[in-house]
């Protein structure tokens, strides 16, 4: 038996207020004070408006179903009112978190730190796209703990923008053809097509700054948590540890010792019970169709996929959000889609995606490749197919569909066409797509977080690392 690793200190942790981040954040908590360690987890106070709302349950502590651990909660002005947009206004938002928020983050620490116990020496964990961790850090004789909630493969090549600026690949030439990267240390050769987006575009965008800025930051990290697993990237993962402090410790969402006998509540949506209707399928019959939080696509590709799932005869689950497609219209599948599904489809604007995969009836995943839907994915061993859109997207296709064979792309042109939709959902959904290295991959993100696995003993690690430091 393993012996427990214990300490006693004070994080204070402030995410990003997306679904993407908050997930993986919340279970960190969780990890961190079943070890022992007090947590001040601090959200802002939109997104607390968002969970609480969509719950139907206001609570002014979201942890408050886990009485037996030490987490305290707060909140966070981000700067503009409950009611502001800050999808449609995302760049003035931005714009707003780096010039602003720093500033409102240094007081809270601040406050934070003069009303704990002094015996507890507290240690800061920021989200590494955050715009402010050194600083506050500095200011306050912190360790600075960044957790990156991507592939550790995307934190290389990020890290080593000065090569792609130094080889000519950034910022790209709008008439370059496709080349071939294989200059990063620790990342495969890979192709500029399957670059994350910012890496794409020639014209600088907020999404550049944001990057940008962090990647800056991150260098004066004293540690940085990375939740991918060490089997699924280790090379890259090496290659990291040589430069900095580098600890594996996903699938963070699977944690063992983050379960408790009530949910934490993390959804920002208010979310559709499928439950009762995935029962009532059979085995692997059901497909679902998700493409994240954020991620926008125009409506011809919904209507192609509408068109696909119609001649594919499949039943299936598709989540079609608010201001999923770029010209916002509220009515974007095609006249008479309701018809020519029948029963066999159910749309709804939200859900819990973790529990419908988890259902037996789900045999397929349609998605964005956010890399949480990757990690959940394949911890409940459904295929997926692939449509990236922006960000971290296209590489994890990537690694899903090239490196690690667990996954089809949607199209293999640029264009969505419905025929071959139908083609991709029958071939996922009949079970001959990538079953073998699907459970492969999945027995490592399982053996993971076994009691000698390796984010198991990474995050010990981390922890007799940190007790040291502190």
């Amino acid at each position: 038996m393993k012996q427990q690793v214990e300490i006693k200190a004070h994080a204070i942790m402030i995410t990003l207020p997306y679904q993407g981040h908050l997930n993986p954040f919340v279970d960190l908590a969780m990890q961190l004070a079943s070890k022992g360690i007090t947590v001040t987890f601090v959200h802002t106070q939109h997104a607390h408006h968002l969970i609480t709302t969509s719950r139907h349950t206001p609570t002014s502590d979201i942890f408050s179903a886990a009485p037996h651990l030490d987490i305290r909660y707060a909140t966070i002005s981000d700067g503009f009112p409950l009611d502001f947009d800050r999808d449609l206004n995302w760049v003035d938002y931005w714009e707003s978190l780096i010039r602003d928020f720093p500033s409102r983050v240094s007081d809270l620490v601040g406050d934070i730190i003069s009303s704990s116990d002094p015996s507890l020496p507290p240690f800061l964990v920021a989200d590494t796209f955050a715009a402010w961790p050194a600083m506050v850090a500095q200011k306050y004789n912190l360790l600075n703990v960044s957790f990156w909630t991507q592939p550790a493969t995307e934190f290389a090549i990020d890290y080593h923008l000065h090569l792609l600026k130094q080889n000519g690949h950034y910022p790209p030439n709008k008439d370059d053809d496709e080349h071939v990267i294989n200059y990063i240390p620790g990342v495969a050769p890979i192709s500029t097509k399957d670059l994350m987006s910012h890496l794409q575009e020639a014209d600088p965008t907020i999404a550049h700054e944001i990057v940008f800025r962090a990647f800056k930051e991150v260098v004066k990290a004293d540690f940085i948590l990375h939740n991918t697993v060490q089997e699924l990237e280790p090379h890259t993962l090496s290659v990291l540890s040589q430069k900095q402090a580098t600890y594996a410790i996903g699938p963070i969402n699977f944690s063992t010792k983050t379960k408790t006998s009530v949910p934490i509540p993390k959804s920002l949506r208010h979310q559709v019970d499928c439950s009762k209707w995935l029962d009532a399928r059979p085995r692997r019959s059901v497909l679902y169709i998700s493409f994240g939080s954020i991620a926008q696509t125009n409506r011809e590709v919904i209507q192609e996929i509408a068109h696909g799932l119609v001649v594919s005869g499949v039943s299936f689950i598709w989540v079609i959000r608010p201001q999923i497609v770029i010209d916002d219209g509220t009515d974007v599948l095609p006249a008479g889609f309701d018809e020519d599904v029948k029963d066999r489809g159910l749309v709804v604007p939200w859900c819990d995606q973790l529990a419908v995969l988890s259902s037996p009836a789900v045999g397929g995943f349609l998605t964005h490749c956010g890399w949480n839907s990757i990690l959940e994915s394949v911890w409940c061993g459904v295929p997926m197919i692939c449509y990236p859109i922006l960000y971290d997207q296209p590489t994890n296709r990537k690694l899903v569909v090239d490196d690690w064979k667990i996954g089809i792309n949607l199209c293999n042109g640029e264009s969505v066409c419905r025929e071959e939709v139908a083609e991709k959902i029958k071939k996922v959904m009949s079970g001959e797509a990538s079953d073998a290295n699907l459970k492969e991959i999945r027995s490592k993100l399982h053996d993971a977080w076994s009691e000698d696995g390796s984010s198991h003993t990474n995050f010990d690690r981390f922890l007799k690392d940190l007790n040291h430091k502190i």
